[in-house]
């Protein structure tokens, strides 16, 4: 018999154990029963060939439809090709000098055949696939026993390796191994609706029923669950129990003189989050919040009272932003909104004010050196600032809040090292203008509490959209010109938005997909072609990453100013721009970009009193899939609802951030858009064990669990983010 720990070679022999060590990376019983099938196909159902993809390995079910021989004249090479069906779509296999399959694979016969997808000409084919035909045993198909239930299952393969080998190296170690322990209690169990854990695994591989794979995958999914969620209790429970300095507001401080100067009131959402910060902030735990809301709901106004708040008692607050020009929208606007409370010790200063600094890496270095010596003297109560904030030498005289802006921009490394350069640890504030899905709250940033905002402040203009087919619709794009001649004339500003800078290399910004056609609208291309054709005579500049950074500065003033017209940029403008006389956007390629950096990017215009348009052209045909999902954009200004709809057309990839962490997702089954449910089970299950076992020592099962689910490394990772 068989443990989980069994390596692979003492069950299924040296040979068979070195093929799926290196095709697929396991080495022993349990790395390789939770190698789960990719999908289940029932007898009698084929699967649909529409959906080969060029250059895949693949697992497909049909029938032979034909088979033919030719030879090759004046070589010895004959070449059987063989077309398999499934309904209405077929595919080619291709086997050379094997003239005898065409005894087997006769027409009528049904079998899984696996291969690389290539394409000969305008047809896609396999060559020389493996296959297994079913209803056959006999000489070299001692394998169709493992197909012999109603539901098939179709392994993620490798090349060498077929779905079929894996399924009898998988029924192998089933009927060898042990009966596994359940680490869950069984009151978990009932609670939550799951099986036991040796049901779900070998179900998972061999149900009877569809029924049966089921339950099974939802007991499987949820373990995944509960494991980043154990994980993340543990981080909320720590942050609770750490010790921190209470930064508690201060009566006739900083905060009550920003309260009299602001010119507008807050909403009601507003009120409600700025009293939760409040009381946050001065507790003796540090503060774990995210801030999330639609563009322009007020997240920076907030973020700002809360600074002033550790400002009033005695600490610094460090903003860091993601851009430069993001950085320097930040300080002009805080500057702003402070007025006489930012110019401490200067002339025209507040008696009881601060000091705003500014420090990026491009910064000159006199500039530098004053910035620095601002914050360890501790005489800048507020910096903003790049990555530049986290190098070795910039010090803090006492930092007491962290606000990270737009966090999907930065790695958990990099929150993590300005953290660190607090002698007790900060209060943190995440904020971003990207709604998060729920699941994806519950997940990644599981360990933050979250506020959202989503009423927007009174007296801004409308935004609305519409999608522009160009190609479709030539005559449309005459129109666009002319609406920016008129917007222009009207005395308002236009953005202009493009997916590239310049050339073919440029690899910089595009939301959906790398550029591959000579078509797509560039900065440097449209602004040459507009400012000498359909917009001559207006005032056009552009705006780009490649920049240096003084030049972007100066752009973004000189069209915050009123001084240019219209604003050629990519998507640098995306967030933190705020131009209130700007009421005209339009998207050149706009099937380029995602839904969330789509509904970003119009979050630009509006911001005023007049109302925004937003024009998203696109050359795709009427009907293309990428077409109507900018339609679904335009329908809808609710970025909580467009969050949820951009889940649903993306890969979810890894939840926990195989960008940030570097390591290979541990999450094998686990849904965001289906497992909503499972995913809420485990965070509050997750809570229930951990507020009375925080370290799991009376809980032996879960901290194995724990450790054999995610590897040193990503617990880390969890334990950081």
């Amino acid at each position: 018999m068989a443990t989980r720990s069994t390596l692979l070679r003492d069950v299924l022999g040296g040979k068979s154990a070195k093929a799926v060590e290196k095709a697929l990376g396991l080495s022993t019983v349990g790395e390789l029963i939770r190698h789960y099938p990719r999908r289940f196909t029932e007898r009698g159902e084929l699967t649909d060939l529409s959906e080969l993809v060029e250059g895949d390995e693949v697992t497909v079910l049909a029938e032979v439809e034909s088979a033919s021989t030719r030879r090759i004249p004046g070589r010895k090479l004959t070449i059987l090709e063989v077309t398999i069906r499934s309904g209405r779509h077929r595919a080619t296999l291709s086997f050379f000098n094997q003239p005898w399959r065409d005894r087997e694979l006769t027409p009528g016969r049904q079998g899984m055949f696996a291969g690389k997808v290539t394409r000969f000409r305008t047809k896609l084919q396999l060559n020389s696939p493996d296959y297994i035909l079913l209803g056959e045993a006999g000489s070299g198909q001692e394998q169709a026993e493992d197909f012999a239930g109603a539901l098939l299952p179709v392994y993620p393969a490798a090349a060498g390796l077929p779905s079929w080998t894996i399924a009898h190296c998988v029924r192998i170690v089933l009927d060898q191994l042990d009966e596994v322990t359940d680490p869950l209690p069984a009151g978990v169990r009932d609670r939550v609706g799951v099986s036991g854990l040796d049901a779900a695994l070998r179900r998972i591989h061999r149900p009877e029923t569809r029924a049966d794979h089921h339950q099974a995958r939802k007991r499987l999914a949820f373990d995944e669950a509960l494991g980043v969620q154990l994980v993340l209790a543990q981080r909320r429970h720590a942050n609770a129990a750490n010790p921190a300095l209470a930064r508690p507001r201060v009566a006739g401080g900083l905060v009550d003189a920003f309260d009299a100067r602001l010119p507008f009131s807050f909403t009601g959402e507003q009120r409600e989050i700025a009293a939760i910060l409040e009381t946050e902030l001065s507790a003796a735990h540090p503060m774990h919040r995210l801030l999330q809301g639609e563009v322009g709901s007020g997240k920076t106004v907030l973020a700002l009272r809360a600074m002033l708040q550790v400002v009033d008692a005695g600490a610094q607050a460090a903003l860091l932003a993601p851009t430069e020009v993001l950085a320097a929208q930040h300080e002009r606007s805080i500057n702003d909104l402070l007025g006489e409370l930012a110019q401490a010790g200067r002339l025209g200063g507040a008696e009881q004010g601060t000091q705003v600094v500014l420090l990026t890496g491009s910064m000159s270095a006199p500039a530098r050196r004053a910035a620095l010596l601002e914050l360890a003297s501790g005489a800048a109560g507020i910096v903003i600032g790049t990555h530049a904030l986290i190098q070795d030498q910039v010090q803090f005289a006492e930092l007491g809040l962290v606000v990270v802006d737009e966090q999907h921009r930065f790695g958990v490394e990099q929150r993590d090292a300005l953290r660190s350069k607090a002698a007790t640890p900060p209060h943190l504030l995440v904020m971003t203008a990207t709604p998060i899905p729920r699941t994806v709250a519950m997940t990644v940033f599981g360990d933050l509490e979250t506020s959202e905002l989503h009423e927007l402040p009174g007296g801004r203009g409308t935004v609305s959209s519409t999608v522009v087919p160009v190609t479709e619709r030539p005559d449309w794009l005459d129109r666009v010109w002319q609406r920016i001649k008129e917007e222009v004339g009207a005395g308002r500003q236009v953005f202009l938005v493009c997916p590239r800078i310049g050339d073919e290399s440029d690899a910089e910004d595009i939301g959906a997909a790398a550029d591959d056609g000579p078509q797509t609208a560039s900065v440097l291309g449209s602004y040459a072609e507009l400012s000498n054709d359909q917009l001559a005579g207006l005032r056009l500049a552009q705006l780009h990453g490649r920049m240096p950074a003084e030049d972007k500065s100066a752009v973004m003033s000189a069209f915050a100013a009123g001084g240019i017209d219209v604003l050629v940029a990519t998507t640098v403008i995306e967030v933190g721009i705020n131009v209130p006389n700007a009421s005209l956007m339009v998207i050149f390629d706009a099937d380029r970009f995602g839904v969330s950096q789509l509904h970003q990017l119009r979050g630009r215009i509006g911001r005023g009193e007049h109302p925004g348009l937003c024009l998203m052209l696109s050359q795709l045909p009427f009907g293309h899939p990428a077409l109507q999902r900018l339609e679904e954009v335009a329908k809808t200004l609710d970025g909580f609802a467009l969050a949820e709809l951009d889940l649903t057309q993306r890969r979810e990839g890894d939840v926990l951030g195989v960008a940030q962490s570097g390591r290979r997702s541990q999450l094998k089954l686990l849904s965001l858009l289906q497992d909503a449910p499972l995913i809420t089970a485990a965070r509050a299950e997750a809570q229930r064990v951990i507020e009375a076992d925080p370290e799991l020592t009376a809980h032996p099962g879960l901290a194995e669990f724990l450790w054999e689910s995610f590897d040193s490394d990503r617990t880390e990772f969890l334990h950081k983010s």
